[in-house]
């Protein structure tokens, strides 16, 4: 059985304890958090590894990605004709509209999107937090190196595809059928 205003007393048991004890209270603007490894700030941008795929656009929930380009002719010493390659012209993120879902950093198959640990852009107009491909590419000098490989890891499946040895093709004799032949292996 309970006394009456038991719960009452813990209550204020634990209030006094947390009065007694020195706050941790960080002082934000004067000293730098300490981030946690690999934090998402802002999106940065290698362009010189953008091929204009549009692949982060179009898979881009709040569709914040946009991006222009034009083809450029490129003169291959020996080929027959000239190539063309796409040249970005824009690369803008709207981070007003941006969640930070990351989706677009994933789907990037040339590695051009990285997380840069940066957080600080808070702007006092919302037009100008749409940034261009200048602005993004001044982020990658803060972009962390990507974590050492663990040498007890699971390899990748390019190296353990290389380690296994080639099958042997089956040969069978001309002109008879593969199940006529799978019958005849398994029959005593």
């Amino acid at each position: 059985m309970s006394m009456p205003g038991e719960g009452l007393a813990k209550g204020l048991a634990v209030t006094l304890k947390t009065m007694t004890r020195r706050s941790h209270t960080q002082q934000y603007p004067d000293v730098a958090p300490e981030l946690p490894p690999r934090s998402r700030g802002v999106i940065a941008l290698l362009e010189e590894n953008c091929t204009v795929c549009m692949l982060c656009a179009r898979e881009c929930p709040d569709w914040c990605i946009y991006i222009d380009s034009h083809k450029e002719e490129v003169a291959m010493p020996g080929a027959a004709r000239p190539r063309q390659r796409n040249v970005l012209d824009r690369f803008d993120i709207d981070f007003s509209l941006c969640m930070y879902c990351g989706i677009c950093i994933e789907v990037c198959p040339f590695d051009a999107l990285y997380w840069s640990p940066e957080f600080e852009y808070a702007e006092y107009d919302i037009r100008d937090l749409l940034h261009d491909k200048e602005h993004l590419g001044e982020w990658m000098g803060s972009v962390p190196p990507p974590p050492a490989h663990d040498p007890n890891g699971e390899p990748a499946k390019e190296e353990s595809a290389a380690r296994k040895p080639a099958a042997r093709p089956t040969t069978r004799p001309a002109g008879r059928p593969a199940a006529a032949a799978r019958r005849e292996e398994e029959s005593p």
